[in-house]
């Protein structure tokens, strides 16, 4: 039986804050689209006080933010940016292109190809999340993409230089200096200054989630996010210090991250609430991990594994950690989630910074019908096929030609019939009168 000791906001609720978001983004599109670049540089004053004389960087800026940096900060984006470089490879690597004879004189094949150009956006306002360019433009320049847009607003007045030089490591062939809604939108619907792109990448507070959102169909994107969620799997094995700080770790993201505890034991669960309330006094992101927590946590105690196995499906959070005695019963038997995180000596920030594997997760549900960003989001397999012989072209057509006549499609009989007359030995027509043949 599930018990919960601690419940997060009204469903309804976080719907009609939902509404209020939609509406604003809505406006702002149609906003952009009108008046281009005059529009974007009205809402980067607007929102970021934010105005240069080019969003777009030189290659001096650059060079500048590079040199503003330590020799050990240069190491460390670069151990991170190592370890995501090596695991998108051998993702790519594990993508083969296929071309097979499937029946004599039939080839069927497939390729992956790059999509042409990515905007990738970095979140950068309230905290400066370089690693957010190693996840996306770095994985992008894996796939093979020729163009890779990379952006982020502002930090205390000015480019973040961390971002920046993260983004130019990464490859970036374009690196702009804005935020927000006016950022996504310029990428997606293109400016008089701004060349659109195909894709959009990369996480953002919900205003940048949902300008994805609409503009999804215009552009592809990676998939739809909203705001961090945190699912921790525990049982006795582990303490409330480690559970607390797993939680608030996440939280403090936004306001609106949902922080859940999953136990068997409630005495865990208690410890964990108590121990939260210790460390929300002392962690210096306390003000936004605080409000998550009070309006977005949850404390659920169940019976068994299994029923704690049947809520984590059920949830489909975007980060599992799994601190239980036998972390693979989880990974052998959930279906529904982002990422998983598998004992207690790894941790969702060690995915979110620097382990390899990519941190843009779905969220809200999403995780039921896809998985994270990766080098194949960045890649089209498209099919093609050959027909190498009359005699499979004959063959192949008549099969066509029957089942075009039981779904009454003329035209398309027609095209498998031309095959038949041409190739085949057969001069009779296979169920109706054909057109004309040319003379």
């Amino acid at each position: 039986m599930i018990k919960y000791l601690k419940r997060g906001k009204d469903v309804q609720v976080r719907a009609d804050d939902d509404a209020k978001v939609r509406n604003t983004v809505e406006a702002i599109i149609k906003d952009i689209e009108s008046r281009g670049d005059v529009a974007v540089r009205e809402y980067s004053r607007k929102f970021d006080n934010w105005n240069p004389a080019d969003f777009r960087l030189s290659q001096a800026e650059i060079e500048a933010a590079r040199k503003s940096l330590s020799a050990r900060e240069i190491e460390d984006i670069t151990f991170a940016q190592t370890q995501v470089r090596n695991f998108a490879q051998i993702q790519r690597d594990s993508m083969k292109d296929v071309e097979v004879e499937t029946l004599p004189g039939i080839v069927l094949g497939h390729k992956h190809i790059p999509v042409d150009a990515v905007g990738c956006y970095i979140p950068g306002g309230k905290y400066p999340l370089l690693a957010s360019a190693h996840m996306s433009v770095l994985t992008a320049k894996v796939a093979g993409v020729k163009r890779v847009v990379a952006t982020a607003p502002p930090y205390q007045g000015k480019p973040h230089p961390a971002i920046v030089t993260a983004m130019a490591m990464a490859g970036a062939d374009e690196i702009l200096v804005l935020g927000g809604v006016q950022a996504v939108v310029a990428m997606a619907v293109g400016t008089q200054s701004i060349a659109s792109v195909n894709m959009l990448v990369g996480p953002g507070n919900m205003f940048v989630a949902e300008a994805k959102r609409q503009l999804f169909g215009r552009v592809g994107i990676d998939l739809f996010a909203g705001p961090t969620e945190t699912l921790v799997i525990a049982d006795e094995t582990v303490d409330g210090e480690m559970c607390a700080v797993d939680l608030l770790g996440q939280a403090e993201h936004g306001p609106t991250s949902p922080a859940v505890l999953l136990t068997t034991s409630e005495k865990l669960a208690r410890e964990t609430m108590t121990e939260i309330e210790r460390q929300l006094k002392i962690l210096p992101t306390a003000d936004t991990a605080a409000q998550s927590w009070a309006e977005y946590g949850e404390v659920i105690v169940c019976d068994t594994d299994e029923e704690m196995l049947e809520k984590a499906n059920e949830m489909a959070f975007e980060h599992v950690q799994v601190m239980t005695r036998d972390p693979d019963y989880f990974l052998a038997r959930m279906t529904n989630y982002g990422g998983l995180f598998l004992g207690p000596r790894t941790n969702v920030s060690f995915g979110d910074k620097v382990i390899g594997t990519n941190h843009t997760l779905p969220t809200n549900g999403s995780a039921r019908y896809t998985g994270g960003l990766w080098v194949g989001k960045f890649l089209k397999t498209c099919t093609y096929q050959k027909v190498l012989t009359d005699e499979a072209s004959a063959m192949m057509g008549e099969y066509c030609s029957r089942l075009c006549h039981m779904e009454n499609f003329a035209g398309h009989g027609e095209q498998a019939n031309l095959r038949v007359r041409r190739y085949g030995t057969r001069a009779e027509v296979p169920w109706y009168q054909p057109v004309p043949a040319k003379d």
